[in-house]
């Protein structure tokens, strides 16, 4: 019994190792060769993709009438309810954010109006980073339109604030910004008399009938 126990294990240790043997092995896959040419565009094309990835950079591209005017509706928004919540502080900020929006259109009747509105609300809680900043932009807006005296006023306030608080940085840009009106007030000055003094030469050259 023993003998035929044996017997059948051979064979079945033999059928298993026939179908192994005829199994189908699978076919080798030949190695992808590239030729020179091939070869020298797959390195350029990796290059230019590394170097375009590093060198991705975001794009200031110019607002539209339309964005200009979906901002706008966006900030007033917002500052009409933080005025309405008593927000004052974040309302004052609005109110700048506005004034940027409306210089950015030539608006600067408007731009003026908010920056005095935001000035008012900076001033009574007292934040004098946002005061001073508004006052240079005023200054600014101001000097453009031709109101000369006014940005001096602004100026003169920025001034005191900067040399109260001891803010040596702003004081440094406020003064040239002074320096620069107060240059630019003697050389008008001048033209004026200069041209004065001409007409008054001319007229005196001509000859009374």
């Amino acid at each position: 019994m023993r003998k035929y126990i044996l017997l059948l294990l051979f064979c079945a240790s033999g059928l298993t190792a026939s179908a192994q043997f005829w199994r189908k092995k699978p076919k080798p896959v030949a190695p992808v060769v590239l030729t020179a040419v091939q070869t020298q565009l797959v390195i350029i094309f990796n290059t230019t993709i590394n170097t375009s990835a590093q060198n991705i950079h975001g794009v200031d591209l110019p607002r539209t009438v339309y964005n200009l005017e979906l901002a706008e509706e966006v900030v007033l928004k917002e500052a009409k309810h933080n005025m309405r919540f008593r927000q004052y502080n974040l309302a004052s900020y609005n109110f700048s954010d506005l004034a940027a929006l409306y210089l950015q259109q030539n608006r600067f009747s408007e731009a003026k109006w908010y920056l005095l509105q935001s000035n008012a609300i900076a001033r009574q809680a007292e934040n004098i980073r946002h005061l001073l900043d508004n006052l240079l932009v005023l200054a600014d807006i101001k000097t453009t339109i031709g109101e000369v005296p006014l940005a001096m006023v602004d100026l003169q306030e920025a001034h005191d604030i900067a040399v109260a608080k001891g803010m040596q940085t702003d004081l440094t840009a406020i003064n040239k910004k002074i320096k620069y009106l107060q240059t630019n007030k003697i050389a008008a000055v001048k033209a004026e008399l200069r041209y004065a003094e001409a007409v008054e030469i001319a007229n005196s050259k001509t000859p009374i009938n």
